[in-house]
């Protein structure tokens, strides 16, 4: 069998996986409410697999670097999730997204441009995030009402989800690991819950899920971080086990911390 008929046929099964793993957890996510979805929506579901397949293709040091420009990128997404929350106050769903993406592919180019170290990356996400915290908090408590299942709108989902693992993992061969490292976490999963959401139950609500996205994000920067101390010096497979336990536990912190009160 030819090589390249190998290599898309493993490809094809890379996204299949991604896609499931991806769609069984939201589903999960949007019966809820905001504060458990928006930090579901978090967790490194399109991100994770895209770093395992990466890290099959060209090992730890490979991600161990990735993690840096995906750490600095968080931000960006940190402020995307936020600029979404907040024109949907009163926008449609199309301009909403639109605008920030577009504020998005802007912020971006200038962090592709940057050569970033973990300690710049660090400062800039607790920069921007305490602000993004701050900003985010008044919109976080909405109700979602409660809607009948569309297969379809999941389908939808799996399928961004898979074209994203797609392109990372083939385009890493070109790009570099900077370059996969922001790929990597382009924010698939909060565009793809927007678009359902806001369709379905309308602005107010998928806005609170990204309002509380935006201290999900919190967590995945310190998975960035784990994952580029621990990836090379104890391999690709404890890096990302290490990185994926940050996240989860930064999500159970914040939940457990909502509910004594607590409004991180």
């Amino acid at each position: 069998m030819p090589l390249d008929t190998d290599f898309t046929l493993i490809l094809i099964a890379r996204m299949v996986i991604a896609a499931g793993f991806v769609l069984a957890a939201t589903i999960t996510a949007e019966r809820a409410g905001p504060l458990v979805g928006g930090l579901v929506a978090t967790l490194p579901l399109g991100a994770g697999p895209v770093y395992v397949f990466l890290a099959l293709d060209h090992g730890a040091t490979f991600i161990g670097h990735s993690a840096i420009n995906s750490l600095a990128i968080n931000s960006v997404n940190v402020i995307y999730a936020l600029t979404y929350a907040r024109l949907a106050q009163t926008r449609s769903v199309g301009v909403s997204i639109g605008v920030g993406l577009m504020v998005w592919v802007a912020l971006a180019i200038v962090v592709h441009a940057i050569p970033w170290t973990l300690l710049t990356g660090a400062l800039l996400n607790i920069v921007v995030q305490t602000a993004c915290i701050v900003l985010a908090r008044p919109l976080r408590h909405v109700t979602i009402p409660r809607v009948a299942t569309r297969w379809g709108d999941y389908a939808v989902r799996a399928a961004l989800v898979a074209l994203l693992v797609g392109i990372t993992v083939t385009a890493s061969f070109h790009i570099g690991p900077e370059g996969s490292g922001i790929l990597a976490v382009f924010p698939i999963i909060l565009i793809s819950v927007q678009f359902i959401l806001h369709r379905r139950v309308g602005g107010r609500p998928s806005a609170a899920v990204m309002a509380n996205a935006v201290t999900g994000l919190v967590g995945f920067a310190l998975a960035c971080v784990v994952l580029h101390e621990t990836a090379e010096p104890f391999g690709s497979v404890i890096g990302l086990s290490l990185a994926l336990a940050t996240s989860v536990a930064w999500s159970f912190l914040v939940f457990g911390l909502r509910k004594r009160g607590i409004d991180l």
